[in-house]
């Protein structure tokens, strides 16, 4: 009967240490392996952030000239890019043509601004040196030229103008000058353009020299290619 008795209490014994060994071991996160740490509520986590910067904003082909008439920045980290209303263009081309017996180097400061939406209003000045066979001119010119630009992409651009003004040789003295002008724009950097350009000038003098009918002929008369470069703001 005391074995017995001994016997129970012994059971009874190992049955409580058993159970205070459980009740003393941390809590298990089940969500988490081998971390004794609660789960971080969902609303205690940090909102995500974007890193993203945004593009620069376009501007809408039907835009308007800006207070001014004048933009800040233009290309294409700029506001308003090169076509539309308000940009200036800065700049100058040169050419060099050679043919049979002629010589004809030429330089052309200008300034541009576009009035519209691709539409340009630019004042060329010209200063060429005419050399045919023996004989040399040098003939100055002054064109206003509006130019329409169409836009293949957005760093090239082909253009067809129309320049009117006036030029002078001092033999010949002024005359009528015009000018149509077929070339591209590419844009290089941010701001920078390249024109490469074909243009045909043709003068009208009162005064006529029969002893210089070459002269005469490539200075009232000459078919050009020309390379620029302009800044545009």
């Amino acid at each position: 009967m005391r074995l017995m008795t001994k016997t129970i209490l012994t059971c009874l014994a190992m049955c409580a240490g058993a159970s205070l060994a459980v009740a003393d071991d941390p809590p298990s996160n089940k969500g988490t392996p081998e971390s004794t740490a609660a789960p971080t509520p969902p609303a205690d986590l940090p909102k995500p952030v974007s890193t993203h910067d945004p593009a620069p904003p376009v501007a809408s082909p039907s835009a308007t000239l800006p207070p001014g008439g004048i933009v800040e920045q233009a290309g294409v980290g700029g506001p308003v890019g090169y076509g539309r209303p308000g940009v200036l263009e800065l700049g100058g081309s040169a050419g060099l043509t050679v043919a049979s017996g002629i010589r004809d180097m030429n330089f052309s400061p200008s300034i541009g601004w576009f009035i519209a939406d691709n539409l340009e209003l630019s004042a060329i000045g010209s200063v060429a040196y005419v050399k045919a066979s023996d004989q040399s001119a040098t003939v100055w010119s002054a064109l206003v030229e509006p130019s329409y630009h169409v836009p293949f992409n957005r760093t090239m651009f082909g253009f067809l103008g129309m320049g009117v003004g006036a030029a002078y040789e001092q033999k010949l003295g002024a005359g009528l000058a015009v000018a149509p002008r077929l070339g591209a724009n590419f844009l290089v950097g941010r701001s920078g353009m390249i024109s490469p350009a074909l243009s045909y000038e043709y003068i009208t003098h009162n005064a006529m020299d029969s002893q210089s009918d070459v002269t005469l002929v490539a200075i009232t008369s000459a078919l050009r290619i020309n390379v620029g470069y302009t800044a545009m703001w």
